[in-house]
């Protein structure tokens, strides 16, 4: 898309001013702060009403960035040189020296940092003196926002500015990899696991039922539409949305498919948009076919499975 950089200013200077800006990633919006500021960091988790205990990642132009607040290592540059910029989330440790605000981290000695690929946030990052700690951009445990749309209609006239950057290619979070000690998986996301796995040459687990926080997306509830949903289910009543994870050759009105033929990045890429059309509608309920659990489709399921809790959280 054609870049605009008197919105990127105007984005820079409210930044600077320590405000809170919706910019575009690859993967989701983000709900923007400078990393350096309290001040800034506290207006983002009272704007998406977030938990205290649930970390920010914050997003950096490039490497040489980064080392002024964390301690590298090697697996990190075997995966930087090869998926950055990209959908990629690093557990890393904070050096003493770091500006960052203990508010991202809960006074922990770790940070969740990335370098997104958009242009138009790369080109932001390239001109502020600090990197943006970013959440998604939508209200604690809800559905993420992939357009600019999305967001206005989240928060309104609560956000100072969203700079636009078309819709969100990827579609899904990044995935989130802690590189403390032995590789883990804290989060599946817009990254396959097996491709992560091929570069380091090394077994990484998955862990996404933390005994402790240590990074976004492990909270129980999140992701939510706000509608109750119904996993692997098989008979659908007539006031429920029907997910599907392709076309059918019969389709009904409250059929919702998430791809054509049954690609699974492609079905990640829309289950967002998907979910929020689904709500607009005022269907009581959402009813999920059958998930292929490989590949981006454990990251869809990661993400029904947390959204469908949101019903036992308003019960």
């Amino acid at each position: 898309m054609k870049m605009n950089l008197a919105n990127i200013k105007k984005a820079k200077k409210l930044l600077h001013k320590r405000e809170c800006i919706a910019i575009p990633t690859e993967t989701v919006y983000g709900l923007a702060g400078n990393a350096y500021s309290d001040q800034a960091c506290q207006k983002i988790y009272k704007l998406k009403k977030r938990p205290k205990n649930n970390p920010l990642i914050v997003h950096y132009l490039n490497i040489q960035r980064l080392k002024k607040d964390c301690h590298l290592n090697n697996d990190f540059i075997k995966l930087y040189k090869k998926f950055c910029p990209g959908p990629l989330t690093f557990i890393l440790n904070l050096k003493k020296s770091s500006k960052i605000s203990k508010i991202i981290t809960n006074k922990k000695n770790t940070l969740a940092v990335r370098f997104p690929r958009h242009s138009v946030t790369r080109r932001l990052l390239k001109i502020l003196e600090f990197p943006l700690a970013a959440p998604s951009a939508n209200p604690s445990s809800r559905v993420s926002a992939v357009t600019s749309n999305d967001v206005k209609e989240d928060f309104g006239k609560k956000i100072k500015y969203i700079l636009e950057g078309g819709k969100s290619y990827i579609g899904v979070e990044s995935t989130i990899i802690d590189l403390r000690k032995n590789p883990q998986i804290l989060r599946l996301g817009g990254l396959n696991v097996s491709t992560i796995q091929k570069i380091l040459r090394k077994k990484i687990t998955i862990n996404n039922k933390p005994s402790k926080i240590v990074s976004p997306g492990q909270l129980k509830v999140h992701y939510s539409p706000g509608l109750p949903i119904r996993l692997n289910a098989k008979n659908i009543s007539k006031d429920e949305a029907y997910l599907l994870i392709r076309k059918k050759k019969v389709s009904k009105p409250n059929y919702y498919f998430l791809s054509q033929k049954g690609n699974l990045k492609e079905a990640a890429k829309n289950l967002y948009s998907t979910l929020r059309k689904i709500k607009k509608k005022k269907y009581s309920s959402i009813a999920v076919c059958k998930i292929p659990d490989r590949g981006y489709g454990k990251t869809i399921n990661d993400r029904l499975l947390r959204a469908s809790r949101f019903n036992e959280k308003t019960t």
